[in-house]
Protein backbone atom coordinates (compact mmCIF):
# COMPACT_ATOMS: atom_id res chain seq x y z
CA UNK A 1 0.00 0.00 0.00
CA UNK A 2 3.02 2.34 0.19
CA UNK A 3 5.19 1.01 -2.06
CA UNK A 4 7.65 4.24 -2.25
CA UNK A 5 8.10 4.26 1.19
CA UNK A 6 8.26 0.44 2.35
CA UNK A 7 11.30 0.36 -0.63
CA UNK A 8 13.04 2.92 1.45
CA UNK A 9 12.11 2.82 4.99
CA UNK A 10 10.36 -0.48 5.70
CA UNK A 11 12.69 -2.75 4.29
CA UNK A 12 15.82 -0.81 6.29
CA UNK A 13 14.30 -0.88 9.32
CA UNK A 14 12.84 -4.39 9.24
CA UNK A 15 9.23 -2.88 10.65
CA UNK A 16 5.96 -3.43 9.41
CA UNK A 17 4.27 -1.14 6.27
CA UNK A 18 1.70 -0.52 8.18
CA UNK A 19 3.48 1.76 10.11
CA UNK A 20 4.41 3.89 7.01
CA UNK A 21 2.43 6.37 6.14
CA UNK A 22 1.76 7.85 2.55
CA UNK A 23 3.62 10.92 0.97
CA UNK A 24 0.67 12.84 1.10
CA UNK A 25 -3.07 12.72 0.79
CA UNK A 26 -5.41 12.39 -2.88
CA UNK A 27 -6.55 15.84 -1.81
CA UNK A 28 -3.13 17.55 -2.07
CA UNK A 29 -3.14 16.66 -5.43
CA UNK A 30 -6.01 19.21 -6.44
CA UNK A 31 -4.36 22.92 -6.99
CA UNK A 32 -8.33 23.75 -5.10
CA UNK A 33 -7.04 22.55 -1.86
CA UNK A 34 -3.88 25.00 -1.53
CA UNK A 35 -5.63 28.00 -2.95
CA UNK A 36 -8.83 27.61 -0.83
CA UNK A 37 -6.21 27.35 1.85
CA UNK A 38 -4.30 30.50 0.72
CA UNK A 39 -7.45 31.94 0.46
CA UNK A 40 -8.08 31.86 4.00
CA UNK A 41 -5.06 32.53 5.72
CA UNK A 42 -5.47 35.87 4.09
CA UNK A 43 -8.60 36.36 4.89
CA UNK A 44 -7.08 35.97 8.68
CA UNK A 45 -4.08 38.21 7.93
CA UNK A 46 -6.29 41.02 6.66
CA UNK A 47 -8.09 40.86 10.01
CA UNK A 48 -4.87 41.75 11.62
CA UNK A 49 -4.69 44.78 10.07
CA UNK A 50 -7.04 46.50 12.97
CA UNK A 51 -4.37 46.05 16.09
CA UNK A 52 -5.26 44.64 19.89
CA UNK A 53 -4.38 48.22 21.64
CA UNK A 54 -5.79 47.07 24.80
CA UNK A 55 -3.71 47.04 27.93
CA UNK A 56 -2.19 43.77 28.46
CA UNK A 57 -3.61 42.86 32.37
CA UNK A 58 -1.89 39.85 31.76
CA UNK A 59 1.75 38.85 31.04
CA UNK A 60 2.78 35.39 29.97
CA UNK A 61 6.13 34.94 28.83
CA UNK A 62 6.92 31.00 27.66
CA UNK A 63 10.51 30.59 27.72
CA UNK A 64 11.74 27.26 25.48
CA UNK A 65 15.47 26.75 26.42
CA UNK A 66 17.71 25.90 23.75
CA UNK A 67 14.03 25.74 21.32
CA UNK A 68 15.58 27.28 18.19
CA UNK A 69 14.26 27.24 14.88
CA UNK A 70 14.75 23.76 14.16
CA UNK A 71 13.60 22.39 17.01
CA UNK A 72 10.33 24.14 16.45
CA UNK A 73 9.80 22.27 13.28
CA UNK A 74 10.48 19.12 14.67
CA UNK A 75 8.28 19.53 17.24
CA UNK A 76 5.57 20.47 14.97
CA UNK A 77 6.24 17.55 12.68
CA UNK A 78 6.57 15.25 16.36
CA UNK A 79 3.10 16.74 17.47
CA UNK A 80 1.34 15.67 14.33
CA UNK A 81 3.14 11.77 14.66
CA UNK A 82 1.90 11.40 17.90
CA UNK A 83 -1.27 12.19 16.60
CA UNK A 84 -1.44 9.73 13.56
CA UNK A 85 -0.74 12.43 10.87
CA UNK A 86 2.23 12.77 8.35
CA UNK A 87 3.28 16.04 10.87
CA UNK A 88 4.99 18.68 8.24
CA UNK A 89 1.02 20.07 7.49
CA UNK A 90 0.10 20.17 11.75
CA UNK A 91 -0.07 23.71 13.54
CA UNK A 92 1.65 23.94 17.17
CA UNK A 93 -0.80 26.45 19.51
CA UNK A 94 2.60 28.94 18.92
CA UNK A 95 2.03 28.03 15.01
CA UNK A 96 -1.35 30.32 15.76
CA UNK A 97 -0.11 33.03 17.36
CA UNK A 98 -0.50 36.06 15.08
CA UNK A 99 3.19 38.25 15.24
CA UNK A 100 6.32 36.62 15.17
CA UNK A 101 9.70 38.32 14.94
CA UNK A 102 13.09 36.98 15.35
CA UNK A 103 15.50 38.30 18.46
CA UNK A 104 19.05 38.69 18.07
CA UNK A 105 20.95 36.48 21.24
CA UNK A 106 24.63 37.45 21.66
CA UNK A 107 25.76 38.31 24.83
CA UNK A 108 27.67 40.80 25.51
CA UNK A 109 31.14 39.02 25.70
CA UNK A 110 29.86 36.13 23.53
CA UNK A 111 29.24 35.29 19.54
CA UNK A 112 26.99 32.38 20.57
CA UNK A 113 25.27 32.93 23.85
CA UNK A 114 24.78 30.77 27.52
CA UNK A 115 21.07 30.99 29.32
CA UNK A 116 22.10 33.19 31.94
CA UNK A 117 22.94 36.55 29.81
CA UNK A 118 19.97 35.49 27.78
CA UNK A 119 17.94 34.95 30.48
CA UNK A 120 19.14 38.71 31.69
CA UNK A 121 18.37 40.19 28.66
CA UNK A 122 14.60 39.39 28.19
CA UNK A 123 13.94 39.39 31.03
CA UNK A 124 15.76 42.81 32.87
CA UNK A 125 15.57 44.33 29.49
CA UNK A 126 19.20 44.49 29.39
CA UNK A 127 22.32 42.46 27.46
CA UNK A 128 24.62 41.29 29.69
CA UNK A 129 28.08 38.91 29.73
CA UNK A 130 27.67 34.94 29.47
CA UNK A 131 27.28 33.10 33.20
CA UNK A 132 25.82 36.26 34.99
CA UNK A 133 22.40 36.56 35.79
CA UNK A 134 20.34 39.85 36.59
CA UNK A 135 23.31 42.15 36.34
CA UNK A 136 24.86 44.33 33.75
CA UNK A 137 27.87 43.74 31.48
CA UNK A 138 29.88 45.72 33.98
CA UNK A 139 29.48 43.09 36.03
CA UNK A 140 32.50 40.07 35.98
CA UNK A 141 31.45 36.49 35.78
CA UNK A 142 32.19 34.99 39.64
CA UNK A 143 33.80 38.30 40.89
CA UNK A 144 31.75 38.96 43.84
CA UNK A 145 33.27 42.22 44.04
CA UNK A 146 31.94 43.44 40.79
CA UNK A 147 27.95 43.06 41.46
CA UNK A 148 27.40 45.64 44.49
CA UNK A 149 26.03 48.74 41.92
CA UNK A 150 25.32 46.56 38.94
CA UNK A 151 22.26 45.15 39.75
CA UNK A 152 19.47 45.42 37.25
CA UNK A 153 15.76 44.87 37.85
CA UNK A 154 13.08 42.65 36.39
CA UNK A 155 10.01 42.69 34.91
CA UNK A 156 9.14 40.63 37.12
CA UNK A 157 10.02 42.69 39.56
CA UNK A 158 7.90 45.62 37.70
CA UNK A 159 4.88 43.60 37.45
CA UNK A 160 4.78 43.03 41.70
CA UNK A 161 5.68 47.02 42.12
CA UNK A 162 2.81 47.77 39.91
CA UNK A 163 0.82 45.60 41.98
CA UNK A 164 0.30 42.54 39.67
CA UNK A 165 0.58 38.67 40.64
CA UNK A 166 3.89 37.05 39.59
CA UNK A 167 5.04 33.33 39.03
CA UNK A 168 7.78 31.41 38.12
CA UNK A 169 6.79 27.97 36.69
CA UNK A 170 9.44 25.55 35.40
CA UNK A 171 10.86 22.13 34.46
CA UNK A 172 14.55 22.99 35.66
CA UNK A 173 15.57 23.89 39.29
CA UNK A 174 13.88 27.08 40.16
CA UNK A 175 17.36 28.46 41.13
CA UNK A 176 18.39 27.19 37.28
CA UNK A 177 19.56 30.14 35.08
CA UNK A 178 16.21 31.32 33.46
CA UNK A 179 14.25 31.69 36.39
CA UNK A 180 17.01 33.20 38.36
CA UNK A 181 17.21 36.10 36.32
CA UNK A 182 13.78 37.26 37.61
CA UNK A 183 14.64 37.56 41.25
CA UNK A 184 18.68 37.22 41.57
CA UNK A 185 21.48 39.20 41.23
CA UNK A 186 24.37 36.93 40.72
CA UNK A 187 28.18 37.36 38.80
CA UNK A 188 27.68 33.12 38.88
CA UNK A 189 24.73 31.19 37.49
CA UNK A 190 26.37 28.03 39.39
CA UNK A 191 25.99 29.56 43.00
CA UNK A 192 22.84 27.53 43.17
CA UNK A 193 23.06 27.70 47.53
CA UNK A 194 25.92 28.57 49.76
CA UNK A 195 27.89 24.93 48.73
CA UNK A 196 28.39 26.21 45.27
CA UNK A 197 29.82 29.05 46.08
CA UNK A 198 33.56 30.16 46.74
CA UNK A 199 34.60 31.18 50.49
CA UNK A 200 35.71 34.34 49.39
CA UNK A 201 32.42 35.59 47.33
CA UNK A 202 30.63 34.36 50.57
CA UNK A 203 33.06 36.66 52.88
CA UNK A 204 32.69 39.47 50.44
CA UNK A 205 28.96 39.28 51.13
CA UNK A 206 27.50 37.77 47.98
CA UNK A 207 24.18 35.54 48.24
CA UNK A 208 23.45 32.41 46.90
CA UNK A 209 20.75 31.92 44.40
CA UNK A 210 18.35 29.80 46.38
CA UNK A 211 18.61 32.71 49.02
CA UNK A 212 17.96 35.24 47.10
CA UNK A 213 14.36 33.39 45.57
CA UNK A 214 13.10 34.10 49.11
CA UNK A 215 14.96 37.94 49.97
CA UNK A 216 14.98 39.76 46.67
CA UNK A 217 11.14 40.14 46.18
CA UNK A 218 9.21 40.00 48.89
CA UNK A 219 5.50 37.26 47.99
CA UNK A 220 6.51 35.44 44.81
CA UNK A 221 3.22 34.32 44.50
CA UNK A 222 3.50 31.16 42.74
CA UNK A 223 7.20 29.16 42.63
CA UNK A 224 7.21 25.92 40.56
CA UNK A 225 9.71 23.54 39.64
CA UNK A 226 12.69 21.80 40.32
CA UNK A 227 15.66 22.37 43.05
CA UNK A 228 14.95 21.09 46.51
CA UNK A 229 18.06 20.12 47.75
CA UNK A 230 19.12 23.97 48.12
CA UNK A 231 16.84 24.66 49.55
CA UNK A 232 17.72 22.51 53.17
CA UNK A 233 20.32 22.40 55.43
CA UNK A 234 23.56 20.20 54.01
CA UNK A 235 22.98 16.33 54.28
CA UNK A 236 19.42 16.61 55.04
CA UNK A 237 17.84 13.49 53.80
CA UNK A 238 15.10 14.33 51.15
CA UNK A 239 11.65 13.57 52.07
CA UNK A 240 11.28 11.64 48.31
CA UNK A 241 14.70 9.81 47.73
CA UNK A 242 15.48 9.12 51.66
CA UNK A 243 18.84 8.32 52.29
CA UNK A 244 19.88 8.83 48.67
CA UNK A 245 23.29 11.36 49.27
CA UNK A 246 23.21 13.19 46.22
CA UNK A 247 19.25 14.48 46.88
CA UNK A 248 20.25 15.54 50.11
CA UNK A 249 20.21 18.83 51.12
CA UNK A 250 23.24 21.29 50.46
CA UNK A 251 23.16 24.44 52.33
CA UNK A 252 26.22 24.76 54.84
CA UNK A 253 24.33 28.09 56.69
CA UNK A 254 22.06 25.49 58.19
CA UNK A 255 18.82 27.34 56.85
CA UNK A 256 15.72 25.95 56.19
CA UNK A 257 14.87 28.14 53.56
CA UNK A 258 11.46 26.00 52.78
CA UNK A 259 10.61 25.98 56.78
CA UNK A 260 11.10 29.53 56.25
CA UNK A 261 8.56 30.40 53.46
CA UNK A 262 6.36 27.86 55.13
CA UNK A 263 6.33 30.40 58.35
CA UNK A 264 6.04 33.03 56.48
CA UNK A 265 3.00 32.25 54.44
CA UNK A 266 0.86 30.01 56.76
CA UNK A 267 -1.37 32.90 57.95
CA UNK A 268 -1.62 34.14 54.00
CA UNK A 269 -3.10 30.93 52.51
CA UNK A 270 0.43 29.67 51.53
CA UNK A 271 0.85 26.09 50.52
CA UNK A 272 4.13 24.34 50.28
CA UNK A 273 4.17 20.98 48.22
CA UNK A 274 6.68 18.37 46.71
CA UNK A 275 4.58 15.95 44.85
CA UNK A 276 1.52 15.74 42.20
CA UNK A 277 -1.28 14.51 44.06
CA UNK A 278 -0.41 17.64 46.76
CA UNK A 279 -0.37 20.26 43.96
CA UNK A 280 -3.98 18.98 42.08
CA UNK A 281 -5.56 18.46 45.49
CA UNK A 282 -5.54 22.82 46.27
CA UNK A 283 -8.10 24.21 45.67
CA UNK A 284 -6.98 27.44 43.93
CA UNK A 285 -9.37 29.92 45.33
CA UNK A 286 -7.93 29.30 48.66
CA UNK A 287 -4.71 29.76 47.78
CA UNK A 288 -3.13 32.67 47.51
CA UNK A 289 1.20 31.72 47.58
CA UNK A 290 2.35 28.64 46.16
CA UNK A 291 5.84 27.01 46.50
CA UNK A 292 5.70 23.53 45.03
CA UNK A 293 9.30 21.86 44.68
CA UNK A 294 8.96 18.42 43.15
CA UNK A 295 12.45 17.05 42.81
CA UNK A 296 15.60 17.77 44.69
CA UNK A 297 17.39 18.51 41.10
CA UNK A 298 15.60 19.37 37.68
CA UNK A 299 12.20 17.50 36.73
CA UNK A 300 12.44 14.26 35.02
CA UNK A 301 12.41 14.47 31.18
CA UNK A 302 8.58 14.52 30.22
CA UNK A 303 9.04 11.02 28.53
CA UNK A 304 10.22 9.65 32.08
CA UNK A 305 7.84 11.01 33.99
CA UNK A 306 6.01 9.38 36.74
CA UNK A 307 2.65 10.71 35.91
CA UNK A 308 1.29 9.28 39.20
CA UNK A 309 3.93 11.56 41.28
CA UNK A 310 5.54 14.22 38.83
CA UNK A 311 3.34 17.05 37.32
CA UNK A 312 3.31 18.05 33.95
CA UNK A 313 4.49 21.50 33.30
CA UNK A 314 1.00 21.67 31.80
CA UNK A 315 -0.73 21.00 34.37
CA UNK A 316 1.80 23.36 36.84
CA UNK A 317 0.71 26.15 34.45
CA UNK A 318 -2.80 25.42 34.50
CA UNK A 319 -2.67 25.58 38.85
CA UNK A 320 -0.49 29.03 38.47
CA UNK A 321 -2.66 30.78 36.06
CA UNK A 322 -5.84 29.38 38.65
CA UNK A 323 -4.25 30.93 41.29
CA UNK A 324 -2.82 34.27 39.95
CA UNK A 325 -5.77 35.11 37.47
CA UNK A 326 -7.63 36.40 40.85
CA UNK A 327 -5.48 39.47 41.08
CA UNK A 328 -7.91 42.37 39.61
CA UNK A 329 -4.84 44.20 38.59
CA UNK A 330 -3.84 40.90 36.94
CA UNK A 331 -0.54 38.89 37.02
CA UNK A 332 2.84 38.35 35.02
CA UNK A 333 3.87 34.43 34.60
CA UNK A 334 7.13 32.97 33.57
CA UNK A 335 7.13 29.49 32.15
CA UNK A 336 9.92 27.66 31.35
CA UNK A 337 10.28 24.36 29.12
CA UNK A 338 14.22 24.22 30.28
CA UNK A 339 14.90 20.72 29.69
CA UNK A 340 14.69 20.58 25.93
CA UNK A 341 17.93 22.17 26.17
CA UNK A 342 19.49 19.31 28.27
CA UNK A 343 18.16 16.54 25.99
CA UNK A 344 20.23 18.48 22.96
CA UNK A 345 22.88 19.23 24.98
CA UNK A 346 23.06 15.16 25.71
CA UNK A 347 22.64 14.69 21.55
CA UNK A 348 19.01 12.95 22.81
CA UNK A 349 17.13 14.30 20.52
CA UNK A 350 13.85 12.29 21.20
CA UNK A 351 14.01 13.92 24.99
CA UNK A 352 14.36 17.21 23.77
CA UNK A 353 11.45 17.02 21.21
CA UNK A 354 9.40 15.90 23.48
CA UNK A 355 9.91 18.65 25.73
CA UNK A 356 8.69 20.72 23.22
CA UNK A 357 5.53 19.19 22.39
CA UNK A 358 4.90 18.90 26.11
CA UNK A 359 5.58 23.07 26.34
CA UNK A 360 3.61 23.35 23.34
CA UNK A 361 0.78 21.49 25.10
CA UNK A 362 1.29 23.93 28.25
CA UNK A 363 0.55 26.92 26.12
CA UNK A 364 -2.77 25.50 24.71
CA UNK A 365 -3.62 25.26 28.62
CA UNK A 366 -2.80 28.61 29.16
CA UNK A 367 -4.82 29.96 25.74
CA UNK A 368 -7.92 28.24 27.02
CA UNK A 369 -7.74 29.79 30.73
CA UNK A 370 -6.80 33.32 29.40
CA UNK A 371 -8.36 35.80 26.46
CA UNK A 372 -6.52 37.46 23.77
CA UNK A 373 -8.12 40.45 24.95
CA UNK A 374 -6.20 41.41 28.14
CA UNK A 375 -3.57 39.00 27.94
CA UNK A 376 -0.04 39.49 26.37
CA UNK A 377 1.47 36.03 25.61
CA UNK A 378 4.66 35.71 24.06
CA UNK A 379 6.77 31.87 23.33
CA UNK A 380 10.43 32.17 22.36
CA UNK A 381 13.51 30.77 23.16
CA UNK A 382 16.71 31.77 24.69
CA UNK A 383 19.54 30.52 22.23
CA UNK A 384 19.25 27.61 19.96
CA UNK A 385 21.51 24.22 19.41
CA UNK A 386 23.52 22.56 16.52
CA UNK A 387 20.54 20.69 16.05
CA UNK A 388 19.13 20.12 12.41
CA UNK A 389 17.54 17.61 10.31
CA UNK A 390 17.89 16.98 6.65
CA UNK A 391 18.42 14.71 3.74
CA UNK A 392 15.88 13.46 1.27
CA UNK A 393 13.21 12.08 3.63
CA UNK A 394 10.00 11.33 2.35
CA UNK A 395 6.63 12.89 3.43
CA UNK A 396 5.82 11.43 6.62
CA UNK A 397 8.99 10.30 7.90
CA UNK A 398 8.90 9.68 10.97
CA UNK A 399 10.77 12.41 12.46
CA UNK A 400 13.67 10.52 14.24
CA UNK A 401 13.66 8.09 11.08
CA UNK A 402 16.82 7.80 8.60
CA UNK A 403 17.63 8.61 5.14
CA UNK A 404 17.95 5.84 2.50
CA UNK A 405 22.01 5.98 1.56
CA UNK A 406 24.75 3.45 0.76
CA UNK A 407 24.94 3.64 4.33
CA UNK A 408 21.69 4.76 6.24
CA UNK A 409 21.95 8.02 8.42
CA UNK A 410 19.27 9.91 10.52
CA UNK A 411 17.23 12.47 9.62
CA UNK A 412 18.31 14.39 12.73
CA UNK A 413 21.63 15.24 13.35
CA UNK A 414 24.11 17.56 15.80
CA UNK A 415 26.81 19.38 14.52
CA UNK A 416 28.33 18.53 17.44
CA UNK A 417 28.07 16.49 20.86
CA UNK A 418 28.39 12.97 21.92
CA UNK A 419 26.97 11.10 19.48
CA UNK A 420 29.89 10.82 17.07
CA UNK A 421 30.86 7.83 16.49
CA UNK A 422 32.96 5.90 14.11
CA UNK A 423 33.02 1.66 13.48
CA UNK A 424 36.07 0.41 11.82
CA UNK A 425 37.28 3.88 10.45
CA UNK A 426 33.90 4.73 9.18
CA UNK A 427 30.62 6.24 10.37
CA UNK A 428 28.47 3.81 11.95
CA UNK A 429 25.26 1.92 10.22
CA UNK A 430 22.49 3.29 11.97
CA UNK A 431 20.35 0.60 10.74
CA UNK A 432 21.68 -1.70 12.66
CA UNK A 433 20.79 0.07 16.32
CA UNK A 434 17.59 0.97 18.27
CA UNK A 435 17.94 4.72 16.89
CA UNK A 436 14.41 5.20 18.08
CA UNK A 437 14.75 4.38 21.43
CA UNK A 438 14.21 7.52 23.89
CA UNK A 439 17.87 8.44 25.05
CA UNK A 440 19.60 7.72 21.58
CA UNK A 441 22.40 9.99 20.72
CA UNK A 442 21.93 11.49 17.70
CA UNK A 443 24.85 11.42 15.32
CA UNK A 444 27.15 14.59 15.20
CA UNK A 445 30.03 15.52 13.16
CA UNK A 446 32.21 16.77 15.98
CA UNK A 447 33.27 14.41 19.09
CA UNK A 448 31.96 16.60 22.29
CA UNK A 449 31.13 15.56 25.62
CA UNK A 450 28.46 17.51 25.44
CA UNK A 451 26.53 19.43 22.36
CA UNK A 452 26.88 23.00 22.40
CA UNK A 453 24.38 25.93 22.07
CA UNK A 454 23.89 27.35 18.32
CA UNK A 455 24.13 31.08 17.31
CA UNK A 456 21.76 31.62 15.09
CA UNK A 457 18.25 34.22 16.18
CA UNK A 458 15.30 32.34 17.47
CA UNK A 459 11.84 33.09 16.78
CA UNK A 460 9.33 35.46 19.21
CA UNK A 461 5.79 34.36 18.88
CA UNK A 462 3.15 36.80 19.91
CA UNK A 463 -0.26 37.46 20.59
CA UNK A 464 -2.94 39.82 22.39
CA UNK A 465 -2.61 43.12 23.51
CA UNK A 466 0.38 45.05 22.02
CA UNK A 467 1.59 42.03 20.22
CA UNK A 468 2.35 44.03 17.22
CA UNK A 469 5.11 45.73 18.38
CA UNK A 470 7.25 42.15 18.08
CA UNK A 471 7.67 42.31 14.62
CA UNK A 472 10.91 42.08 11.79
CA UNK A 473 14.66 41.49 13.92
CA UNK A 474 15.37 42.61 17.18
CA UNK A 475 17.75 42.60 19.71
CA UNK A 476 16.58 40.47 22.79
CA UNK A 477 16.34 43.09 25.28
CA UNK A 478 13.62 44.66 23.32
CA UNK A 479 11.64 41.51 24.97
CA UNK A 480 10.50 42.97 27.99
CA UNK A 481 10.07 46.35 27.28
CA UNK A 482 7.67 45.75 25.03
CA UNK A 483 5.47 43.22 27.56
CA UNK A 484 6.05 46.16 29.92
CA UNK A 485 4.67 48.97 27.71
CA UNK A 486 1.97 46.33 27.11
CA UNK A 487 1.11 45.79 30.40
CA UNK A 488 1.58 49.56 31.50
CA UNK A 489 4.59 48.70 34.09
CA UNK A 490 8.07 49.49 34.52
CA UNK A 491 9.06 52.72 32.71
CA UNK A 492 6.50 52.92 30.49
CA UNK A 493 3.45 54.20 32.08
CA UNK A 494 2.77 57.57 30.16
CA UNK A 495 0.68 56.06 27.61
CA UNK A 496 -1.79 54.33 29.79
CA UNK A 497 -3.14 57.70 30.78
CA UNK A 498 -5.76 57.50 27.40
CA UNK A 499 -9.09 57.67 27.93
CA UNK A 500 -9.99 54.99 25.87
CA UNK A 501 -8.45 52.68 28.30
CA UNK A 502 -6.56 51.29 25.55
CA UNK A 503 -2.67 51.06 25.46
CA UNK A 504 -2.69 52.85 22.05
CA UNK A 505 -1.22 56.68 23.20
CA UNK A 506 2.36 57.00 22.50
CA UNK A 507 4.63 58.45 25.00
CA UNK A 508 6.57 60.83 22.21
CA UNK A 509 3.09 62.06 21.06
CA UNK A 510 1.95 62.97 24.52
CA UNK A 511 5.31 64.75 25.34
CA UNK A 512 5.33 66.31 22.12
CA UNK A 513 1.70 67.86 22.90
CA UNK A 514 2.38 68.47 26.72
CA UNK A 515 5.32 70.26 25.07
CA UNK A 516 2.94 72.20 22.24
CA UNK A 517 0.80 73.34 25.39
CA UNK A 518 3.10 74.70 27.71
CA UNK A 519 4.70 76.57 24.79
CA UNK A 520 1.46 78.29 24.29
CA UNK A 521 0.94 79.42 28.15
CA UNK A 522 3.97 80.72 28.35
CA UNK A 523 3.67 82.85 25.00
Amino acid sequence: TCPYIKKIMCFLTNKDCNLCILPFTEKEKDPKYWNAGAQMTLKNALTLQTLNKNKAENLILFLGDGMGVPTVTAARILKGQLSGQSGEETQLEMDKFPFVSLAKTYNTNAQVPDSAGTATAYLCGVKANEGTVGVSAAAVRSQCNTTEGNEVTSILRWAKDAGKSVGIVTTTRVNHATPSAAYAHSVDRDWYSDNEMPAEALQAGCKDIARQLFENIPNIDVIMGGGRKYMFPKNRSDVEYPGVAKHSGTRKDGRDLVQEWIDKTKDKKGHYVWNKKQLLSLNPNNVDYLLGLFEPGDLPYDLERNSETDPSLTEMVEVAIKILRKNPSGFYLLVEGGRIDHGHHEGKAKQALHEAVEMDRAIGRASLLTSIHDTLTIVTADHSHMFNFGGYTPRGNTIFGIDADQKPFTSILYGNGPGYKLVNGARENVSTIDYQENNYQAQAAVPLSMETHGGEDVAVFAKGPMAHLLHGVHEQNYIPHVMAYAGCIGQNREHCLSRSGTAGLHPVLSTIATLFTVTRLLC
